[in-house]
């Protein structure tokens, strides 16, 4: 039991850890995102909610521009839900990682946790992947995505603008630190990297008409599944070092 606990408390600090600086990386760029909320009429309970839901920047940004423009109910529920429509996708990828005995509540859930950078802790997990470990840092992660959206709401148009540009920037920087760890050490991993950034500057000019979260969704089927096919995951390399660890 002593063990248990120790292992459990590793696991949730070590999360708590790792999600504290992607946190940070939210809280600037809901604070941004809360300026926003403000100047389309969003109360501050109401925008906090907004992103306790919703864990997307582009998806929550679409969301203040069309209750700023009076959409209709469907027209935002269609455009969300296209632009968050990738983490269907991270969230079936990264249930090949998860316990096999792992029961559909507890799938569901770590589906809820996926953003862009908690899903990248998760991919570069080693072996099974740790519920707790994942849990924990996207509860604090969340948590400074909230209380950043809570603060823009509140300080209004108070900022410079140039002041809240630069705020902004830090989540792709935030971004890099994640991806490029695993990259370094894996060739595969940073083709498909360099890759990714190819043909997303390719989209971007030759479609578009296509808007950026049904641009995410075509390259990701595209690239994952010729990766999947061309260099496949053995379930030796699936194990990893730390296999045995378990939430």
């Amino acid at each position: 039991m002593r063990r248990d606990r120790n292992e459990t408390r590793r696991l949730v600090l070590r999360g708590l850890r790792d999600g504290f600086p992607i946190g940070l990386g939210y809280f600037a760029v809901a604070f941004s995102l809360g300026i926003t909320a403000r100047g389309a009429g969003v109360s501050p309970l109401q925008g906090w909610i907004a992103s306790i839901l919703n864990h997307a920047s582009a998806g929550e940004y679409a969301l203040y521009s069309l209750i700023a423009a009076n959409a209709a109910y469907w027209e935002i529920a269609a455009v969300i839900f296209v632009t968050n429509m990738r983490y269907l996708l991270m969230s079936a990828s990264l249930s090949q990682k998860m316990p096999r005995q792992a029961g559909f509540l507890r799938r569901l859930t770590t589906g809820f946790f996926i953003t862009d950078e908690i899903f990248g802790l998760g991919i570069a997990w080693p072996g099974t992947l740790s519920s707790l470990y994942l849990g924990a840092a996207f509860v604090l992660a969340d948590a400074m995505w909230a209380t950043g959206t809570l603060c823009g709401i509140l300080a209004g148009n108070v900022l410079p603008a140039e002041v809240v540009t630069a705020l902004s920037v830090a989540i792709y920087g935030m971004f890099l630190a994640i991806i490029i760890p695993p990259a370094r050490k894996n060739r595969t991993v940073a083709g498909l990297v360099l890759a990714a950034f190819a043909f997303s500057f390719a989209a971007s000019r030759l479609l578009p008409g296509l808007s950026e979260g049904m641009r995410t969704v075509i390259l990701t089927v595209t690239l994952s599944a010729t990766a999947a096919c061309l260099f496949p995951v053995s379930d030796g390399d699936e194990d990893g070092t730390e296999g045995g660890m378990k939430a």
